[in-house]
Order: structure tokens, then C-alpha cells, then sequence
């Protein structure tokens, strides 16, 4: 597909066009329905002809329902066939899908949702139902259907795709219009609409297959539904994991290893959360995979103790020694932006990490820019007033390139603050520190949200955590800041391995005296004197491993009293 036509004429789901002309029979997406009396699981799935006319058939039955380009409607359809078929039918109605994480709660869910004023909602019979109860929050909300038994409103899914396939021409849209409305975690501030355009699905989906050699006739388990996007834009076909996505630390290891070997999977995409407990299962039971060749983790930096796990269960094997784990760098704003392998990790930056370094998440992607600037608040008016930092001193991460989102949904503040006009295009700021080192590789230190300012010193939090996190009965630690900037007290909070938290006062009395020798022979934490214990810290539903430190701050100040 030549730039040219891109820029005149593009939509996401003519990649999936593609892939259907390329290979019609080749299985699209494959879904666990149900399991038989043997307990075996009996899987359905859609050849990418089928999934391109199924999609085809919505679309026209969204359009013939008075859906026009540019309409905002909700998809909250659970994993599965028909949400990967209707993914595809928005984007080719040229529908802008608005995409929400449902782990984020129901007051942030109704607060994204009234922020972006939807059309209607393609979503299963719960979500109809609560539409229609707070019918006044949405009052622009005329076009819905309904997916899923206990119907609870019309059109239905079947109702909408008609009779037989014909040959469809979805509305013209170009690479710079409106694809999605994708919100934010949340995890710093309140969740944010995210802008995507369909030029920057198709430039994810270029630098992903470029950069990790993904080739068409792949399989891949996906632990983020969307992602199956990328995939029927590959020519990969789609497993889908018998899993709740908003829940990975609850995963059920076994039905990923079943899903895995039943399918032949090649390449496997989860969060740490994922792959810690699955590969907790795989240690214990010497279980490997014969049909991988990479397993890809992100959300959130891998801490060490779940790359050299992964690694023990993905690449130990002779004949997988061309297997690699790889923990991609991004933000919904920007992804992705760099990468890094376990092998690199392990065999040249781990030690660096648990010595205080941060963590090092690689080299960006080809069309991708990286810098680092000074640390400052505040709107930046152009890329020449910010100061660019040398190799090796910590500063704001900033980026820029092609899969880099132009702008907040109805927030022109949180706009300005987060991109800086340059003369040709703009940066995005990350909202995260780090620095880049004289090899070219991006050192990740944390949140800037998150520094803790002292009297004498300004600390960052995952060079400082991972110093605790070299003790054998931490699982992991949030350093915190209690009182005001620049006279911050900071604390260390401890999340101690399954099954090792301290008993009683003086089991407690011993680690924490363990812990403050440990942070008292690093310069980086000597001025860290209170450790406090936590039996699970509070994360992100979605990843499971974004600490909420804005939770832990106030915590922490209660247990002080």
C-alpha cells in the first residue's frame, strides 16, 4: 500500500480486506465456545473471508440504521467472535468506536462516558440495560444493538447482519480521520479520551510486524482483546484466551497452556500479572510450549523476578532457543515506543536494575524518536525551550512518531500539557522519568507523578524499589512520599511473597531491620527509615502491576500517626 494512497484514502479495516484476498480459508479468530463431556474444549472460529463478510453485513445494517461517519458509538461486548467481527464493522461504517476499560469502576466508567457524549451503544444486554435506566446521561444515544442472549432492546446481532453477503463499499475515510476514542488507565489522574486515528493503527500494525518479524500464518494468544486488530492486519490468526482481560493475576494458568498446545500458538501477548502465575504453574510442573517463538509482556516495566521466570519457562528448552521474551515500552497515548528482550535483560541489565539503575526498556522502534528533557510543570510552548538532558541524567521521557496521538478527547488542557508543538509535528510527553544511556537505551525510573521531593534529595521510585526488592520475601515495593514538597518524608512499603508475610511483632521487627540495612548500603535509599508492610498492595485491575502510590501516600501517613 503506497503513502500516497494512505494519505488519500485508508481505513484500518481495509488491512483486513487484505488478509481476507491473501488468505480466504486460513483461520481468522478462534474462540473457546464450550467444553464436551471429556471436558475438552470445543472451539469455533472465523476464516478471514468469513470474518470480512461477516463484517461487511454489520456494517451495512449499521449504515442502513443511519450510522455515518464520524458517529461515537460505545462497544462493550464482551471476548469473542462477534467482538472482533464488530470491531471491523464500526471501523468500516466509519464509526468511531469509543472504548472503555470496565475495570476502572462505574463512577469512572459513567464519567468517560457522559465526557464523550456517545451515539449508541453496541454492547450486551447489561450494558442496555443500565443505558436505558440513566436514559437522560446519554441523550444523543439513538443508535443501539443489542449482542448476547436476554435481549434488552433492538436491533440485535443477527437482526443487524441481514441476509447473504454482497459486495460492500464502506463509506471513504482518510488516515488523519477519527478511528477510536481509547480512555487512558487512569492511574495518575482521571482516565482521559484518547484520540486514535486510522493512519496510527496502520502504523502500529507496520512497526509491530517490522520490529518483531511477525510473519502471516502466526498464531497468537492475546491476553487484550484488540489486539486481534493487529493480527487480521497480519495475516495471524487470533486465539482467544479463556480468561477475564480485566483480571490477569486471576488468570487460570491452565487454560492458557491448553489454549496454547491445542492451537499451536507461535507468539503469546499477556501482562506480567499473566505470566507470573502462568509461569509460577510451568516452574512447578516442568511444563513447556514446543510451538512458541516469543512471548511478548507489557502494561507496565517486567520487574526481574518475572523475566528470569518467563525465561525458565519459554526458552529453556535446546530446541526453543530462538525463543525470546520481549516487554514492549508504550502508553495508550504512544505505543509502541521502544523494546527489549529477556535475553538482553539477563544477560546485560539486570544486575544494573537491582543495584539501583531503573529499569531498561530497550530501543525504540525504527519511526520512533526518543529524547529526554529537563523535569518541569506546566505547558511547554515549543520543543526548543526544553532543555534536552545528557546520556545518563534523569529527565521527563518524551516522544515522537507516528503512532504518537495528536490529542485528549475535550481536554484541551491535559492537551497543552502533555504535547510540545516542534517545527515539524509535536512530542508527546510520557509522563514518565528516565534517562537514555550512552548505548542508546531507555532506562525507565518511574512516574514523574510519583518523585518524592526531601529536604536533601530528590528520589525516584524504581531505582529506589528495587533495592528492597532484592530481599527474597518481597514481592514488591512502593516508595511514597508522606507530607508536602519539597519537605517530603519517604516511606517504603512492602508487599512480602505469598505465604511470608511476618506473623508477629518481632518476625516484622527482623525484615524491616533487613530491609533498612539493605537500603542503608545503597546511597540511593539511605535516607529511606521507615519501612511499613502491606499484604497486597493496591494496582491496576487491568495489568496488575501500576501501583496506586497516590493510595498508598495517604496510607501510609495514617499508619505514621
Amino acid at each position: 500500500m503506497s503513502q500516497q494512497s494512505v494519505a488519500q484514502h485508508f481505513n484500518i479495516a481495509d488491512r483486513l480486506r487484505e488478509s481476507a484476498a491473501k488468505y480466504p480459508f486460513s483461520k481468522a479468530v478462534i474462540f473457546p465456545d464450550s467444553r464436551d463431556a471429556a471436558d475438552r474444549v470445543l472451539y469455533s472460529h472465523l476464516t478471514f473471508e468469513q470474518l470480512d463478510q461477516e463484517s461487511d453485513r454489520l456494517a451495512r445494517g449499521l449504515i442502513q440504521m443511519g450510522v455515518k461517519p464520524g458517529t461515537r458509538l460505545v462497544l462493550m461486548v464482551r471476548p469473542s467472535l462477534e467482538f472482533i467481527a464488530l470491531t471491523f464493522a464500526l471501523f468500516k461504517a466509519g464509526a468511531v468506536i469509543v472504548l472503555i476499560d470496565p475495570g476502572m469502576g462505574q463512577t469512572n466508567i459513567f464519567n468517560c462516558l457522559e465526557e464523550v457524549e456517545p451515539e449508541g451503544f453496541v454492547a450486551i444486554p447489561i450494558v442496555q440495560w443500565i443505558r436505558r435506566v440513566n436514559a437522560r446521561k446519554f441523550p444523543k444515544a439513538n443508535f443501539n444493538v443489542t449482542v448476547g442472549s436476554g435481549v434488552h432492546g433492538k436491533p440485535t446481532y443477527q437482526q443487524l447482519l441481514g441476509g447473504k453477503w454482497a459486495s460492500f463499499e464502506f463509506p471513504q475515510t482518510k488516515a488523519t480521520d477519527d478511528a477510536a476514542i481509547i480512555f487512558t488507565s487512569g492511574s495518575t489522574g482521571p482516565p482521559k479520551g484518547v484520540l486514535y486515528e486510522h493512519g496510527m493503527f496502520n502504523a502500529q500494525v507496520d512497526q509491530l510486524r517490522e520490529f518483531y518479524d511477525i510473519q502471516p500464518g502466526e498464531v497468537d494468544l492475546p491476553g487484550f482483546p484488540l489486539f486481534a486488530l493487529f493480527n487480521s492486519a497480519m495475516g495471524v490468526t487470533t486465539v482467544i484466551p479463556d480468561m477475564d482481560p480485566t483480571k490477569p493475576a486471576q488468570v487460570n494458568p491452565l487454560r492458557i497452556i491448553e489454549a496454547i498446545r491445542d492451537q499451536g500458538v507461535t507468539q503469546a501477548f499477556g501482562s506480567p500479572a499473566l505470566w507470573n502465575r502462568v509461569g509460577r504453574h510451568c516452574e512447578e510442573q516442568n511444563i513447556q510450549f514446543p510451538s512458541l517463538r516469543r512471548v511478548l509482556s507489557a502494561g507496565a516495566p517486567v520487574p526481574p523476578h518475572v523475566i528470569e521466570r518467563m525465561t525458565k519457562t519459554f526458552v529453556r528448552a535446546e530446541e526453543n532457543s530462538a525463543v525470546d521474551i520481549h516487554t514492549p515500552y508504550g502508553a495508550t497515548e504512544s505505543l509502541p515506543v521502544c523494546s527489549i528482550s529477556g535475553q538482553e535483560v539477563l544477560s546485560s541489565t539486570i544486575q544494573k536494575t537491582r543495584e539501583g539503575a531503573g529499569t531498561c526498556i530497550g530501543r525504540p522502534f525504527s519511526k520512533m524518536t526518543v529524547r529526554v528533557i529537563e523535569i518541569s510543570e506546566g505547558p511547554i510552548s515549543h520543543f526548543r525551550d526544553a532543555r534536552q538532558l545528557p546520556a545518563g541524567e534523569i529527565g521527563e521521557i518524551v516522544v515522537k512518531g507516528p503512532v504518537v496521538t495528536r490529542e485528549y478527547l475535550a481536554r484541551p488542557d491535559a492537551t497543552a500539557a502533555a504535547k510540545i508543538p516542534d517545527d515539524d509535528g509535536f512530542w508527546h510527553r510520557m509522563g514518565d522519568v528516565g534517562y537514555l544511556d550512552n548505548d542508546g537505551l531507555l532506562w525507565f525510573c518511574g512516574r514523574k507523578a510519583h518523585i518524592v521531593d526531601t529536604v536533601n534529595s530528590r528520589m525516584f521510585t524504581i531505582p529506589c524499589e528495587s533495592i528492597f526488592n532484592n530481599h527474597s520475601n518481597i514481592y514488591r515495593s512502593a516508595l511514597v512520599g508522606v507530607g508536602e514538597k519539597p519537605n517530603q518524608q519517604p516511606v517504603i512499603i512492602v508487599e512480602p511473597e505469598a505465604g511470608r508475610f511476618p506473623k508477629d511483632a518481632t518476625a516484622q521487627r527482623k525484615l524491616r531491620d533487613e530491609l533498612l540495612a539493605l537500603g542503608q548500603a545503597n546511597p540511593l535509599t539511605q535516607s529511606i527509615e521507615t519501612v511499613l508492610f502491606h499484604p497486597s498492595l493496591p494496582v491496576d485491575i487491568r495489568h496488575n502491576v501500576k501501583i496506586f502510590r497516590e493510595k498508598l501516600a495517604p496510607w501510609a501517613e495514617t499508619q505514621l500517626q
